[in-house]
């Protein structure tokens, strides 16, 4: 049995430990009944942590109180304020008149504190620090600067216990009845990841045979916790929790309340999760046992720091290269980032979703990615095109007839995406949104159980309130939630990475050796406005591998007869990338500068750097290239900074 885990329900949180031989200065105010802050005499310091303090004295204070104090350390001096947050007589001398307080600090103080605990833990002897337990906290680099105090904390009242396991298994083991022991449950359970089977398998059980524990990592109260990082506090009960009462089935047991919080590797990874199951006496967990419990999954990150596996089958981000995943949102820019959050927004709500963008943006794409990570990504996946498809047809796909069942019933639990839903027909949108709120079919017993996600290149809303051509109540209902895809030319950070990921794909696929392309090819590619967006750039790259299957490095974009990409497109996306050339307020000749001035950074770029080059290369002088880019400077600063009329007349 661990024997310090009794000590820790008691002290939450890791204070350093401060004695009288330090020479810490310590002084305390209290704000009395009539507002007024008188000092708290004889008041020794005990501990300090980066969010609070510990200190006793024999003046009696109420929880609440708020404090005005102050610490001298060596040349270091700062005041603070707080409060106290607890208030306790020693219990190892019940007769003692001395009173125990806990403080938290003003959220504005921590960094003084941080300061003073750097200073202070600096100046400690050898013995009071041993180097062994300084590298171990110091490890864990994936907790927070608070976090890791506390974590601190633990591991030195853990120190013995842990040094005592050689064996990690029965440590664990050992770790699991006290967690049992100490949040008041029936069993316990440690989850790992399987990247093999991407399923969190049991490595410890407490209560239950850890071989029967195994299952899709996004399934349950723990795929819930691994997937997106946030502890859970559930009450079965009430909650209605499907998936623990196919796992009582399973196992035999009624499980009643659920808490779970995850467990991260060294890289911040998240690994696993540790769950414990039923509080005895009570339908659930409480809010001390969450904040026991996110302490207790830091300690088990600390024994599973290691744990990182690597897998080409892992559907799961974090443990797989994005080569080996079939569906990935490929790059590095702003956009990329937001959309890749969006997914952990909207993987796991039942409400529709609109994805709007130009047509090869990668919307159905989305669709798929935010379907295979969501809680449905085991349930069947359908999409259903609205353009170019005969009216019959589209009908008879989404409403079933006489020989087929509609794919609305048929994708129980799952998703169906409605691709380029502007161009659907008037009737058959005005029979989709009965449908759909009424969730049946005309004529059927089955209620339909599925996410819908709608995809559009057309501005819907212009539809309706414009042209007339789109259902105002399907518009309504689809704009639930809504994600923009931005076209390529807008997240130019990206194209690098996309064709590096589609020239392994297609050498993969060809059976040959990786090929790359030449710096003079990237740049070209990259300063393409790719009309078509990755679709397009997909395409180019299939090209450039078929025309050069002998040549490990493609170094030009073929020829006039067999060409890569197709400049001519890309003239109607140029001026939708300069600022300010298509505003109608400005006179032409000021557009016609703008314009003129992009073309010239672009040919700038081109010679890299070398100006004179670069007017060479346009037909003009040095001179004419630095009077043009002057021009346009004045236009950009006046647009900027517009003067009122009256000083534009006076000038």
């Amino acid at each position: 049995m661990l024997t310090s885990f009794s000590e820790f329900k008691y002290y939450q949180s890791f204070r350093v430990p401060v004695e009288s031989r330090d020479d810490v200065m310590f002084l305390v105010e209290y704000e009395n009944d009539q507002g007024k802050f008188e000092f708290v005499e004889k008041v020794k310091l005990m501990d300090v942590s980066m969010t609070g303090l510990g200190f006793v004295t024999t003046f009696p204070m109420a929880v609440g109180t708020t404090l005005r104090c102050s610490i001298q350390f060596k040349r270091l001096r700062f005041d603070f304020g707080a409060s106290i947050v607890r208030a306790f007589h020693n219990v190892e001398s019940p007769a003692d008149e001395t009173m125990n307080y806990g403080a938290e600090l003003d959220s504005e103080d921590y960094g003084n504190m941080k300061r003073f605990i750097e200073q202070y833990i600096q100046s400690l002897p050898p013995e009071r620090l041993k180097d062994s337990l300084t590298k171990l906290a110091l490890t864990q680099h994936y907790a927070s600067e608070k976090e890791g105090f506390e974590m601190f904390s633990l591991l030195l009242s853990l120190f013995k216990d842990i040094t005592q396991f050689g064996d990690k298994e029965k440590f664990v083991e050992s770790m699991l009845e006290e967690i049992v022991r100490i949040l008041n449950g029936q069993r316990a359970t440690i989850f790992l990841i399987n990247t093999e089977t991407n399923e969190l398998e049991a490595v410890a059980a407490l209560g239950l045979d850890k071989e029967l524990l195994k299952f899709d990592y996004r399934k349950g109260i723990a795929g819930s916790v691994f997937t997106t990082g946030v502890s859970l506090n559930i009450d079965c009960k009430n909650d209605k929790v499907r998936f623990s009462e196919e796992m009582d089935k399973l196992t035999g047991y009624d499980t009643k309340s659920i808490i779970c919080g995850p467990i991260t590797n060294r890289e911040d990874k998240i690994i696993g999760v540790i769950e414990v199951l039923n509080k005895r006496n009570e339908d659930r967990f409480t809010v001390e046992d969450e904040k026991t419990m996110k302490v207790l999954a830091l300690i088990l990150s600390s024994v599973f720091h290691n744990y990182n596996p690597i897998s080409e089958k892992s559907l799961i981000r974090r443990f797989s290269a994005p080569y080996d995943r079939e569906f990935a949102w490929i790059g590095r820019s702003g956009q990329t980032s937001e959309i890749r959050r969006g997914v952990v927004r909207l993987k796991d709500i039942d409400s529709p979703l609109l994805i709007s963008g130009e047509p090869g943006v990668g919307k159905k794409l989305f669709a798929r990615i935010v379907h295979n990570e969501g809680k449905r990504g085991l349930a069947p996946y359908f999409v259903i095109s609205c353009k170019g498809v005969d009216e019959s047809a589209l009908n008879s796909e989404i409403f079933g007839n006489d020989h087929t069942r509609s794919k609305l019933e048929d994708c129980v639990g799952g998703t169906v995406v409605f691709d380029e839903i502007g161009f659907m027909p008037i009737p058959i949108q005005a029979k989709l949104i009965k449908v759909l709120n009424e969730r049946r079919i005309e004529g059927s017993h089955i209620t339909i159980d599925v996410r819908v996600i709608f995809t559009s290149s057309k501005n819907l809303k212009t539809m309706v309130d414009e042209e007339g051509t789109f259902n105002s109540e399907l518009y309504n209902f689809i704009i639930s939630s809504e994600v923009n895809i931005e076209p390529l030319r807008k997240r130019t950070q990206d194209i690098e990475d996309l064709l590096s990921f589609y020239l392994k794909k297609e050498c993969r696929k060809q059976g040959l050796l990786l090929k790359d392309f030449s710096d003079e090819v990237k740049e070209q590619m990259t300063s393409y406005s790719w009309p078509g967006n990755v679709i397009e750039l997909q395409k180019a790259v299939e090209k450039a591998v078929l025309y050069n299957p002998k040549a490990h490095v493609i170094t030009d974009l073929g020829t006039k007869s067999t060409p890569i990409i197709d400049v001519s497109k890309s003239s109607n996306c140029m001026l939708e990338n300069i600022p300010h050339a298509e505003d109608p307020t400005l006179a032409l000749k000021d557009r016609v500068a703008l314009v003129e001035r992009e073309m010239i950074l672009a040919e700038i770029k081109r010679h890299k750097g070398n100006k004179s080059r670069a007017a060479q290369a346009m037909g003009i002088s040095r001179e004419a290239l630095r009077k043009k880019m002057l021009l346009s400077d004045e236009i950009l600063e006046s647009i900027k900074n517009p003067q009122p009329a009256q000083e534009k007349k006076a000038a």
